[in-house]
C-alpha cells in the first residue's frame, strides 16, 4: 500500500503540505523544466504520455486504497499534467521570456484545475484513475492553448 500512495502523493508532497495540488503543480513544473524541455516534441510527448498512463493506474488505485474518489493529497495528475502546458515550447519562449512563461503557464493551469470551466469538470466523472488525471490533462491543454493564444495575440500588435 505504501508503495503506491506515496507515489501518488509524491510522498510527503500531497500527504503533508497544503494546498497539496498547487504544490504539486509547482514540483511538475520544475520537473518539466528540468527535463522536458531539453527533449524534442516526439520524444516528450511520448514520455509525457507513458506517464500519464502509469498516473492512471496509480492514482485509480490510491483511490481504492485511500477510499475516496479523488482524493487531495494525490497530486501526481497534477505532476504529470503541467508539462503539457507548454507543449510547443520553442514557439512560446521566441515570444516570452523563460520565466513569464513558466509563471504564466503555472497560473494557467491552476486557474483551470481549479475552476474546471469548458467541461473540465464532467471528466472527473470517467472511472477510476481516469477522472483522477483526465481533469487534469484537459486543463494542461487548455493552459496550454491560452499560453499560444497569448502569444499569437502579443504578435499581431
Amino acid at each position: 500500500m505504501a508503495l503506491v500512495v506515496g507515489c501518488a502523493t509524491l510522498g510527503p508532497i500531497g500527504a503533508k503540505l497544503p494546498a497539496p495540488g498547487t504544490w504539486g503543480s509547482l514540483v511538475g513544473l520544475v520537473y518539466c523544466a528540468g527535463i522536458f524541455r531539453w527533449l524534442d516534441g516526439g520524444w516528450a510527448l511520448a514520455v509525457g504520455l507513458a506517464a500519464a498512463y502509469l498516473a492512471v493506474g496509480l492514482c485509480g488505485e490510491a483511490e481504492v486504497r485511500l477510499g475516496k474518489k479523488d482524493p487531495g493529497q494525490v497530486i501526481l495528475d497534477e505532476f504529470v499534467a503541467m508539462p503539457l502546458c507548454f507543449i510547443g515550447w520553442p514557439a512560446l519562449i521566441a515570444t516570452l521570456p523563460v520565466w513569464g512563461l513558466a509563471l504564466a503557464g503555472f497560473a494557467l493551469f491552476r486557474f483551470f484545475d481549479i475552476l474546471k470551466p469548458l467541461g473540465i469538470a464532467r471528466l472527473q466523472n470517467l472511472p477510476g484513475g481516469w477522472g483522477v488525471v483526465g481533469d487534469d490533462l484537459a486543463a494542461a491543454l487548455a493552459a496550454c492553448a491560452s499560453l499560444h493564444a497569448g502569444v499569437w495575440l502579443w504578435s499581431l500588435h
